[in-house]
């Protein structure tokens, strides 16, 4: 009996915003040559577009010699790298123990409803990106999000959906 493989659908590529390569330039100069540069070129990259866009990492490897298997290898990596604009909040949903155990998921569950998203998307308005994180280290809180650098604790999913709707309502004015 053979097995019929299915092949995955396409995916439409997805385009990204142009951006000025030139605004890393000053970084390059900064980082060229040097011992150990690959990291902070990378977090510079990310600090200066929001994310680390496909185009930089084709400058950072024609203008500093480091192969893209490399960049991209160190970058997909490491969960501080972007690879995608993310939302203007950023809203970490903690799933260590403490927060498993007093029911995060539920509300994680709640607001990718809401917010019409997945895990690690960002809203069609640009505005919140959700993902889940190993730990925030607030267990005394526990469940726990963070948007951006704000730290919410003892949540309910009535209480998160109300910080959101606030967020979203504050943006508006």
């Amino acid at each position: 009996m053979r097995v019929k493989r299915i092949a995955p659908e396409p995916v439409a590529p997805v385009a990204e915003p142009s951006v000025d390569l030139s605004l890393i330039d000053s970084l390059i100069a900064k980082y060229k040559g040097k011992q150990g540069n690959l990291i902070p070129l990378l977090q510079g990259t990310q600090e200066i577009f929001g994310f680390i866009p496909r185009e930089a990492f084709l400058k950072l490897h024609s203008d500093t010699g480091l192969s893209l298997s490399e960049l991209y290898g160190v970058a997909t990596f490491y969960a501080q790298f972007r690879l995608t604009p993310s939302g203007k909040h950023i809203i970490k949903m903690c799933h260590g123990t403490a927060c498993h155990v007093q029911s995060v998921t539920a509300i994680t569950d709640e607001l990718l409803d809401f917010l019409e998203v997945k895990d690690g998307e960002t809203t069609s308005d640009g505005l919140f990106t959700i993902e889940t994180v190993a730990c925030l280290g607030c267990c005394s809180l526990a469940p726990v999000m963070m948007i951006d650098e704000e730290t919410h604790g003892k949540l309910t999913p009535k209480e998160a959906l109300k910080i959101i709707k606030e967020i979203r309502r504050n943006e508006a004015l």
